[in-house]
């Protein structure tokens, strides 16, 4: 089971994070703060994360 991150907490990876449950999605981007839940107590998962491509190739 993936550990849930509380609203505010920096997105450790790029890609689109779910409140578990639920079946609205946010993107968000490695480093920037994870935006409010919908309710008090909840969190995200990532479940997908963005798959970048090599520069140059």
């Amino acid at each position: 089971m993936a550990k849930n991150l509380k609203p505010g907490t920096p997105a450790p990876k790029s890609g689109q994070y779910r409140v578990p449950g639920s079946k609205t999605e946010v993107t968000a981007v490695k480093g920037k703060p994870l935006p409010p839940t919908p309710k008090a107590g909840q969190g995200y998962q990532l479940v997908d994360p963005t798959k970048h491509k090599p520069k140059g190739k």
